[in-house]
């Protein structure tokens, strides 16, 4: 087995992990703000997974990007607006109603969640230079996960940049990366697999206890975008709480996966607690 990392032993501590896509967001409080993040770490989430964009000039803020028009209400792109004209937006709600919430920068976010949780830093891996030193300099080398698309040259920024930090690619159906990784010097704690049908090669047992006799863990999306791009094989978020929480949830913890993505926090983590009752 591959030296284990803070994320393995909590895995073997705590049982599979969930991480709360985006934070939770309901009502009036949108996606990637400060306060969906702590409305998650109250319903239990493990670890908090965060999208980065950049501003024109250089500035790190919490938003997933291309989704203004969606979150924001208005056909900008934060790409082109320097850093303080994004901190005069403000979020709408479900209701397309503006709210007070505003756009975090990246350093508030790490400000905030030091030493209170895992976060994942998804979206970031155009601007990897800036957002591991932002890490590095908040001593939060231990708690961040960076994950980024199965490709070797962000793979190998990582290992020249923050070999030290947590790092997953993310699968699509297949994967042709992992030989090479496994002969680089990185924190490879894992893989975020996404697959369309139950019977593709990375859900099955035999993949996964690959990984697992390594000490690598196994990520998976029971979040939908769109029901025409399955991301776990049918197994989802909306089967799970509109009646069927064995195919939905329940089939991806006996497939044998470490951590689930998911934006029904607080019902997933009491799925959980009736599964180990049962099983007590």
């Amino acid at each position: 087995m591959e030296q284990e990392n803070e994320l393995w032993r909590a895995r073997q501590r705590r049982g599979p992990l969930l991480a709360a896509h985006r934070g939770m967001c309901a009502g009036n409080i949108p996606f990637n703000t400060i306060q969906a993040f702590e409305a998650a770490l109250q319903q239990g989430a493990d670890i908090l997974e965060t999208d980065v964009a950049v501003s024109a000039d250089g500035e790190l803020f919490i938003f997933h990007p291309g989704q203004e028009v969606n979150h924001l209400n208005q056909d900008i792109h934060l790409e082109q607006m320097t850093g303080d004209e994004i901190r005069k937006l403000r979020y709408v709600n479900f209701d397309n109603n503006i709210t007070e919430y505003h756009l975090p920068t990246l350093e508030e976010f790490l400000e905030t969640y030091k030493d209170r949780c895992f976060i994942n830093l998804d979206h970031g891996w155009d601007c990897l230079p800036k957002m591991t030193d932002m890490v590095r300099r908040h001593g939060m080398e231990k708690q961040v996960l960076i994950k980024a698309p199965a490709k070797l040259t962000y793979a190998q920024q990582m290992e020249a940049l923050a070999p030290d930090m947590m790092f997953m690619p993310i699968y699509k159906e297949k994967d042709e990366l992992t030989e090479q990784l496994e002969q680089m010097k990185l924190n490879f704690v894992g893989a975020e697999l996404v697959f369309a049908s139950e019977d593709s090669v990375l859900a099955s047992r035999e993949y996964l206890e690959r990984h697992h006799e390594r000490g690598r863990l196994l990520w998976c999306n029971a979040i939908l975008y769109s029901y025409k791009s399955p991301l776990s094989g049918g197994h989802t978020d909306d089967v799970a709480v509109t009646g069927d929480l064995d195919r939905g949830w329940g089939w991806l913890l006996d497939r044998g996966f470490d951590i689930i993505q998911t934006d029904w926090v607080l019902f997933l983590q009491q799925y959980l607690g009736d599964r180990r009752k049962g099983e007590g």
